[in-house]
């Protein structure tokens, strides 16, 4: 069980809104808490909402965040043997 206090305004609304769907304020307000706590439920991670532009710019090779301090040390090494 819980209790819920409404501001005057919003408690008016939620009373309205109730009388004329004919249903309860407990009903609406309910309806209103489900639907609050399932979009909070289903909001996208960070990943999620970025996953189609990750790498989408890349070089094509998957291999170079493992492989990243051997091509530095090539490059150098070409540039220096010049």
């Amino acid at each position: 069980m819980l209790s819920v206090r409404l501001p005057g305004e919003l408690e008016k609304k939620v009373k309205q809104l109730a009388t004329s769907e004919g249903r309860t304020k407990t009903e609406i307000i309910r309806t209103a808490l489900e639907a609050y706590v399932n979009s909070r439920d289903q909001a996208a991670s960070a990943y999620d909402i970025g996953k189609s532009l990750f790498g989408r710019h890349g070089s094509g090779r998957s291999d170079l965040s493992i492989s990243y301090k051997r091509k530095v040390k090539e490059r150098i090494r070409e540039k220096h043997s010049h």
